[in-house]
C-alpha cells in the first residue's frame, strides 16, 4: 500500500494542534490558580509546597512508566481518553472540602453591594457584619450563649457604618482584626429583603481555638444531647484522621485527592506525544511535529487569560454557597470534555520496534557522557527549583497586593504569549551569542525576574517583568534544544529532551515546592523570591566559567544530514566536510604511493 493515500500529514498536524490547544487550555483554566484555592481553604505555605512537590515527582515517575505501559498494550488512544475524563472528575472533588478556618477574601466592593456574602472554602463571610461584631464589647461577646445565639442589628444602620479595616498576616492571609482564629468560632450570614441576620457562636479561644471547640461540643453532646454541626461531621469520616486538628485533616485529603488527581492526568502528554510522533516518524514528517509546541503555549495563554477575566467579572457567590473560586475547576473539566472528539480523531501509530525505555536510559547515558549536557542539566534543575517558587508563590504576592484574577490572568497570559514569540527573534540571537552563553543569560533572566517579585507594590506591577519571559523561557529552552542536538545520537533527540524538559525540570520544581514552602512559612514570601533570585544568580556567573573548561564534543547526526536538502545545508559545514573527506583521500593516496615505491626497491 502507497503511504501517500494512507497518511495525510496536514491533517494529522492540523488535529495535533488542536488536541495540544485545548489540553493546555484546560491545565491552564485551573493550575496557576490552584495554589491560591489552597490558600482560600486555610492550607499554610509549608503544606502547599508539600502537595504541588508531591505532585511534580508523581509526575515525574508516572509518566515515562505509563507511557510505557500504555505502548505495550497497545492501549494509547484508552489511556488518553482515560486520562481526560479522571482528571477532570478528580479535580472537581477538590470543591466538596470545607476550609478549616474563617478567612476572608478579596471581592470587589460592587460584589458586595449586590452580593453581600462571600464564601472561601465553605465560609460565609460579609464584611459589612464587622462594625456589628465589632461595637459589642468583648464583655458582651464572652457572656453571650454558646449555643444559637443571634445579634439582629437594625437594618437600616448596617450600611452606613464603616467598614473595619483589613490586616494582612505574614503568610498573607487578611484577616480582620475583630474576626480572627482566636475569637470566631463559626459566623453564618443570611440577609433577606429588608434585614441581615448573624447566627453563630462568637467567643474567645486560644491558639488551638478549632480543635478546643470540637472537644467542647462533643462533650455537651454527650452530656445534653445536643447536635454537632455539619461542618464538624465532615471532618470525622476518616477514622484515622479523628485525633488530629482540622487543618491537618484538609491537609491528608487534599494531598490524597491532589495525587490521585495527578496519577490520573500524567500520562496524557507522554502518551499522546509518542503516538503523534510515531505517525509522523512513519510519514517522513517528524521534523514539522515541533511546529505543534506554539499551539501548546497560545492555549495555556488563552487559558490562563481568559479564565482570569470571566472570574474577575463574577460576584464572589455564583450559585446558593458555590464560590467563584469554583469556576477555574468547572472550566478545567469543560475544556477537557472539548478535547474528548479531538482525542477520537488523533492518529496515533504504534512502532514496536522503538523501545522508549533504552530509549531514555540511553538519553541519560549520553548527558551523563558529556560536561557541556551535564551542565545544562543542573541548570534546568535550578530553573526548576526557581520556576516552583514563582508557579507557586506569586499568585499569592499579587494577591497581598489587592490584585484581583484579572491581573493574574493576564499577567500571567503575557509571560506565555512572550516566551512564544522568541523564535521571531532566535535569529538575531545566535548571531550575537553562543547557546552556552544563551543559557546562563535565560537563567539569569529568570532570577532578575524573581527579585523583581520580591518589591511588588501594585495591583500591575508584575505586568512589565512578564516581558523578559521571551529570554527567561523561550530563549533558555532554545538553547537548550541546542544542546539536545549536539549530544544527541541518531533517533534518541527526542529522549534526550525529555531528560532535560520532564526530567530534570520535575525533579527540580518538586524539590523547590518542598523547599519553597518551608522558606515561605519560615521567612516570608518576599524572602522566598530573594532567595530564590540570589541562588540561580550564583550559577549563572559560575557557568560560563564551567562552560569554558569543559570540552566541546559535537555528535554528527547523519540521519539528519542525508534528510536535509542540499540548498539548507550551510556552506560553510558542506566546505568543511569535503575538506575533511578530501585530506583523507589524499593521507591515503600518498601512503598507497610510498607503499608501493618500498616494494619496488
Amino acid at each position: 500500500m502507497k503511504r501517500n493515500k494512507q497518511i495525510d500529514v496536514r491533517r494529522a498536524l492540523a488535529l495535533a494542534g488542536t488536541f495540544n490547544f485545548l489540553c493546555s487550555c484546560a491545565a491552564a483554566c485551573l493550575l496557576p490558580f490552584l495554589t491560591l484555592y489552597f490558600r482560600q481553604l486555610g492550607l499554610t505555605p509549608a503544606m502547599t509546597g508539600i502537595i504541588i512537590g508531591t505532585k511534580h515527582l508523581i509526575s515525574l515517575v508516572w509518566s515515562p512508566a505509563a507511557s510505557l505501559l500504555a505502548k505495550h498494550y497497545n492501549k494509547r488512544r484508552v489511556v488518553i481518553n482515560c486520562c481526560l475524563v479522571c482528571s477532570a472528575a478528580a479535580a472537581l472533588v477538590l470543591l466538596f472540602f470545607p476550609s478549616t478556618k474563617v478567612h476572608i477574601s478579596t471581592c470587589n466592593t460592587s460584589d458586595l453591594s449586590s452580593g453581600p456574602t462571600q464564601s472561601l472554602g465553605g465560609d460565609l463571610i460579609m464584611s459589612s457584619i464587622a462594625p456589628a461584631v465589632s461595637s459589642r464589647s468583648h464583655s458582651e461577646i464572652n457572656t453571650a450563649p454558646v449555643s444559637h445565639s443571634a445579634v439582629t442589628p437594625p437594618a437600616q444602620t448596617l450600611p452606613h457604618t464603616k467598614a473595619a479595616p483589613v490586616m494582612t498576616s505574614r503568610t498573607g492571609l487578611k484577616t480582620h482584626p475583630q474576626l480572627t482564629q482566636e475569637n470566631v468560632s463559626a459566623v453564618t450570614v443570611s440577609v433577606g429583603a429588608g434585614e441581615s441576620k448573624i447566627s453563630g457562636s462568637v467567643t474567645h479561644h486560644t491558639s488551638s481555638s478549632t480543635a478546643a471547640l470540637l472537644r467542647n461540643k462533643r462533650s455537651k453532646e454527650q452530656e445534653g444531647g445536643k447536635k454537632v454541626e455539619e461542618e464538624e461531621s465532615s471532618f470525622e469520616f476518616l477514622g484515622s484522621l479523628k485525633t488530629m486538628d482540622p487543618q491537618h485533616q484538609l491537609f491528608f485529603l487534599v494531598l490524597i485527592t491532589v495525587s490521585v488527581w495527578e496519577v490520573a492526568s500524567a500520562p496524557l502528554e507522554w502518551t499522546a506525544d509518542d503516538g503523534l510522533y510515531e505517525y509522523l516518524d512513519f510519514a517522513d514528517a517528524s521534523d514539522r511535529y515541533s511546529s505543534t509546541g506554539l499551539w501548546s503555549l497560545l492555549g495555556a495563554a488563552c487559558g490562563v487569560g481568559g479564565t482570569g477575566l470571566l472570574v474577575s467579572q463574577l460576584h464572589c457567590l455564583i450559585a446558593g454557597q458555590t464560590t467563584r473560586s469554583a469556576v477555574h475547576f468547572y472550566s478545567y473539566a469543560g475544556v477537557s470534555a472539548l478535547a474528548l472528539p479531538a482525542a477520537a480523531c488523533l492518529p496515533l501509530y504504534l512502532n514496536k520496534k522503538r523501545d522508549r525505555a533504552n530509549g531514555l536510559l540511553k538519553a541519560m547515558q549520553l548527558v551523563r557522557g558529556s560536561p557541556r549536557a551535564l551542565l545544562c542539566a543542573v541548570t534546568t534543575l535550578l530553573v526548576g527549583v526557581t520556576n516552583s517558587a514563582v508557579e507557586n508563590f506569586l499568585l499569592w504576592q499579587m494577591q497581598d497586593q489587592e490584585s484581583s484574577e484579572l491581573h493574574m490572568g493576564l499577567t500571567l497570559a503575557l509571560a506565555l504569549l512572550s516566551q512564544a514569540a522568541f523564535p521571531l527573534l532566535a535569529t538575531r540571537v545566535s548571531k550575537l551569542l553562543s547557546p552556552g552563553r544563551v543559557l546562563a543569560v535565560g537563567a539569569a533572566t529568570l532570577g532578575l525576574q524573581c527579585f523583581y517579585y520580591s518589591f511588588l507594590w501594585g495591583p500591575w506591577a508584575t505586568l512589565p517583568a512578564q516581558v523578559f519571559s521571551c529570554f527567561s523561557s523561550g530563549a533558555l529552552w532554545w538553547a537548550v534544544r541546542l544542546q539536545c542536538e549536539d549530544v544527541a545520537t541518531p533517533g534518541a533527540e527526542r529522549s534526550v529532551r525529555r531528560v532535560y524538559s520532564s526530567l530534570s525540570l520535575h525533579l527540580g520544581s518538586g524539590l523547590g515546592s518542598f523547599a519553597g514552602g518551608f522558606v515561605a512559612q519560615r521567612f516570608g514570601l518576599t524572602w522566598l523570591f530573594r532567595g530564590a533570585a540570589v541562588g540561580v544568580m550564583m550559577w549563572c556567573v559560575c557557568l560560563p566559567l564551567l562552560q569554558w573548561k569543559a570540552p566541546r564534543q559535537r555528535r554528527i547526526n547523519y540521519s539528519r544530514l542525508l534528510a536535509a536538502d542540499a540548498s539548507e545545508a550551510s556552506d560553510s559545514e558542506s566546505e568543511q566536510d569535503r575538506d575533511w573527506l578530501e585530506k583523507a583521500m589524499e593521507d591515503d593516496r600518498s601512503n598507497n604511493n610510498n607503499y608501493g615505491r618500498r616494494i619496488n626497491r
